[in-house]
Order: C-alpha cells, then sequence, then structure tokens
C-alpha cells in the first residue's frame, strides 16, 4: 500500500505563525523528514515516538544531498507511510519542494503541498519593516542571495534598481558585500536604506539597519549572524518608528518549559505572548494505574451511598484521571453529598469541566498548607479520599493524620514516568547556553529534567519555579532559583518578567 508525503512549510521560527492545516498533518504524520531551519518551537508539536529524519542544510553543511533527500520521500511514502516534508518558511520558495515533487509524480505517489509563512514578510515585520508601503514603493522582489564558492551572482542587478521596489534578498548573509556594490553599480543610490535581519521571530532576532553603502560595516559591529535575510529599500527607514518586537517584556529569552506530556500548555501560551521563545519538554508522562483495586474497592462503596466526607484532589490531571475512572463504570452522582477539596486554580478549572466545584482551596497552594486547612475542617471520625499520583507528597497525610480518629483513605491512581525529547537535545542546548531560562510546574517535572539530562552542570540552570516544594527539588540539584509569590501560572510569568528585566539593567 502507497503512503502519502506532504510538503509543508514550517514558518520562519516562531510556532504562532505554522498553520493549523501544517500542525494537524505533523499531529499524524508517521516520518517526519526536517530541514535545519525549522524553529524548535514546531519541533516541538512531534508527537513522541514519530520517526525523525534530519536532512537539514545550513551554511553549505550538507547533511543530505538533494537527490538523497527525494528518494528518501520515494522510500517512505512506498512503504506506506504518512511522510510529512517539514521545511523551514514555504516550500515552494526557494524551497526546492517543487524538484522534491518530481520523482513522487514519476512513481504515483499522492502528495499535498501546504504553504507556510515566508521570512520574506514575516522578517521584516517582527523588525518593523513593512515590505510595501504606499507612500514608498509598489512592488517587493524575493531574490535567493545564495552564491555558489568561486562564482558570481546571478543576479540581473540593473532589472532590480529599475523597479524602485523593495527587494529582499534570502540566504544571502555572505553574499551581502557582493549584493550592496552590484546595486550601488547598478544606479541605486549608496544613501538607499537597508537592513540586514537575523534569525527572525526568534529569541535571537537581531538586526541592522544603515545604508547600502554602511551595511557590511554595521552587521559586523551589530554581530549579525546566519540565517539571516536582506532587506533593501525606503521602507527599512520605518524600522525605528514601527519596531514592536522589541518591546515585548520576554524578547529576547529562550525558555524551557516542563510540563506532563499528555497537557496542553496555558503557561506556554501566556510566556509567547510575552514576546518569549518557548521550547516544551514533556519532562514526565503520567500513567492512569490500571487495574486499581483500591480505587475500585472505593467507587463501589461510593456506588451504595458510602462516600467519603472529603475528597481531596491535588492537581488537574489527579482530577482528570479519577473522573475517567469512576466514569467508566458509574455515574457522576455517587460523589453524593462529599465536599471537595482542591489543591490550586488549574485543579479548580479542572473540577469544572465536570460540573463540580471546589468547597476548600488553601491560600498557599502546596501539600502542607491543603492538610491544615483540611484539617481543620474536619472532626473525629470523618473520611477522607487523596486520589493522587503514587509519589505524592507525604506533607498532606502528615497535618491530617493530626486529627483523632479520622480515616484517610491515600490511593495511587497514577504513575509519574520519566521521560526524554527526541527532538533536541536538552543538555547540550543548556551547556551551550542556548536556553536562558527553565520554568518548573511541579517537583516531579524537575525530577523528570533531571533525568533527561544527566551530567549536565545543573549550577548553569536559572530556574524560575511555581512554589515551595519544586523550588526545594530544584534547590537540591544546585540550580539557580527564583520562586513565584503565587502558585498560579500567571505569578510565574511575572516572576520570570522580574528577573528577565533585573538582568537586563
Amino acid at each position: 500500500m502507497t503512503g502519502k508525503v506532504w510538503l509543508v512549510g514550517a514558518g520562519p521560527g516562531d510556532p504562532g505563525l505554522f498553520t493549523i492545516k501544517g500542525k494537524q498533518v505533523l499531529e499524524q504524520a508517521d516520518v517526519v523528514v526536517y530541514d535545519a531551519l525549522v524553529g524548535r518551537g514546531v519541533m516541538n508539536m512531534i508527537p513522541k515516538g514519530t520517526r525523525l529524519i534530519n536532512v537539514g542544510t545550513r551554511s553549505g553543511n550538507h547533511t543530505m544531498q538533494q537527490q538523497d533527500i527525494n528518494r528518501v520521500l520515494l522510500e517512505e511514502a512506498l512503504a506506506g507511510h504518512r511522510v510529512v516534508r517539514l521545511k523551514g518558511g514555504d516550500p515552494f520558495l526557494f524551497g526546492r519542494g517543487g524538484e522534491e515533487l518530481e520523482l513522487l509524480i514519476q512513481n504515483n505517489v499522492p502528495y499535498e503541498i501546504i504553504s507556510g509563512v515566508t521570512s520574506a514578510i514575516a522578517v521584516p515585520a517582527y523588525n518593523g519593516i513593512p515590505v510595501t508601503h504606499r507612500d514608498y514603493c509598489s512592488s517587493i522582489h524575493i531574490i535567493t542571495g545564495h552564491q555558489r564558492k568561486g562564482e558570481e551572482l546571478h543576479i540581473n542587478f540593473n532589472a532590480l534598481v529599475q523597479t524602485k521596489g523593495t527587494l529582499v534578498f534570502l540566504m544571502g548573509l555572505a553574499s551581502m558585500e557582493a549584493i550592496c556594490n552590484g546595486l550601488m553599480k547598478a544606479g541605486m543610490s549608496p544613501n538607499t536604506p537597508a537592513a540586514v535581519l537575523q534569525q527572525g521571530t526568534t529569541a535571537d532576532q537581531n538586526r541592522a539597519v544603515a545604508t547600502l553603502r554602511t551595511l557590511k560595516h554595521e552587521a559586523e559591529r551589530k554581530g549579525i549572524r546566519s540565517p539571516a535575510i536582506i532587506v533593501v529599500g525606503e521602507v527599512c527607514s520605518l524600522s525605528k518608528e514601527f519596531y514592536w518586537y522589541e518591546k515585548l517584556p520576554l524578547a529576547g529569552t529562550r525558555v524551557l518549559l516542563t510540563r506532563p506530556g499528555d497537557l496542553s500548555s496555558e503557561m506556554a501560551a501566556m510566556l509567547r505572548t510575552k514576546g518569549a521563545e518557548v521550547m516544551e519538554l514533556p519532562a514526565i508522562q503520567l500513567k492512569a494505574i490500571k487495574p486499581n483495586e483500591s480505587l475500585d474497592s472505593s467507587l463501589a462503596a461510593m456506588n451504595v451511598g458510602n462516600t467519603p466526607d472529603w475528597i481531596a484532589f491535588t492537581s488537574p490531571s489527579g482530577v482528570k484521571i479519577f473522573m475517567k475512572y469512576l466514569l467508566e463504570s458509574y455515574d457522576i452522582r455517587i460523589l453524593g453529598q462529599a465536599k471537595i477539596a482542591a489543591l490550586g486554580k488549574g485543579t479548580e478549572r479542572e473540577l469544572n469541566r465536570y460540573g463540580l466545584r471546589a468547597d476548600l482551596i488553601p491560600a498557599v497552594y502546596d501539600g502542607g498548607a491543603l492538610g491544615r486547612e483540611l484539617a481543620a475542617q474536619c472532626a473525629p471520625g470523618m473520611s477522607v479520599l487523596i486520589p493522587r499520583a503514587a509519589i505524592g507528597n507525604r506533607e498532606l497525610i502528615d497535618e491530617l493524620s493530626k486529627v483523632e480518629n479520622l480515616s484517610i483513605t491515600d490511593i495511587a491512581t497514577y504513575d509519574t514516568v520519566y521521560e526524554s525529547s527526541d527532538v533536541f537535545d536538552e543538555k547540550a542546548e543548556f551547556e551551550s547556553g542556548s536556553i536562558d531560562y527553565a520554568v518548573f510546574t511541579s517537583a516531579s517535572t524537575v525530577k523528570g529534567f533531571a533525568e533527561a539530562v544527566k551530567g549536565l552542570d545543573f549550577r548553569c540552570v536559572k530556574a524560575i519555579c511555581i512554589g515551595r516544594q519544586t523550588k526545594a527539588a530544584a534547590d537540591a540539584l544546585g540550580m539557580q532559583t527564583w520562586m513565584s509569590e503565587k502558585a498560579t501560572m500567571d505569578s510565574v510569568a511575572e516572576k520570570l518578567e522580574e528577573v528577565v528585566a533585573a538582568l537586563k539593567q
């Protein structure tokens, strides 16, 4: 059975610019054949277990020749696989997508093309440069600046100058001097505004804005490196007025966010809104314990009216797994008159999805505080059910145990399994200084991270922690730590913003 190939444009780097259709196809892929310029955030969207084939090139360093890439796509499709060819930018804009289709067509392999946002437009936009503006130009021209070693650029500079439009040169950093000289020799004024834009839409975004005559010098002064694009035209002068990305509080900051693998990341969205480039690492996987005799016994008792006085949930995952288990065999009404305690707003929100409300949320979101406040609500002879992780915090039980004759049923409903990323080498990223901060949302994610980066000197990790127990786990490893004022997502984001601002001064 023949498979199918999708040529998918990944955009310029910011995962928010990846298309919805591209993401849908990526999530269903058996094999992903990807380039070096695909952004980390997009790579993070690839489901764990998907087979990855790196064929990328950067600055002339070829992982695989083009004809070999074409053959890989054909072979994988003929083997019956769903193949995503993931390319930076747009697959048909200097992405050699047309070449990759030819062999597929010859062999009757089905395919689709999913366009991507091109850096030729998005990167200038992130730097405050509109590629068209009716007061300055009426056209845009996109040119490859790639120059084969030992050969001259095959560009008709006279024709480009006559257009009087905005010129965007992709892959042209190494040829910048030849491009500027070619335009000036063709009659363009040396004082024409020009810009070179590095890694736009990512934490490494940097720009040099000058004139044709001074662009090379300014780019060297600003330390511009590849990949970068060159923009020439009067619209470049608008960058000083229109720039916006750098104004975001976390612009230029790359953050590793650890989280359970099965949870959507509200935190990631929040940090990206503030300008951070977020790399999500599913440091732990939560697996429901099945069969679960203890939970079966408790639910059976509740089904005949023996409901506990309190049910205490310590995480959104605990709620989700407990409710899924309950609803597989029973009606939600077996909860009867049991009161519910929730450790934090996230846990409360998960309860709300089932039409349940929390009767108690502690002022401080940790196990000890929940135990103390719940103990104050319990009288001797009452009962408490606690469905939670197998590695649950002891402080909750210790505090509840102080209530005389209180029946405590502590049931492990899920195990925490540590895992590492298939997509990037977290250890190498920290050792190179590529990641600025790590954000930890639980003590278990700290432990999961430590398992994934064995051998790392944790002193190089700047850690923003959601609460006391999470900070203690990070401190024990020797990380540089900061703790949010409250154990909420908003507070963690605020603390990161505060630390970034302080360290920039």
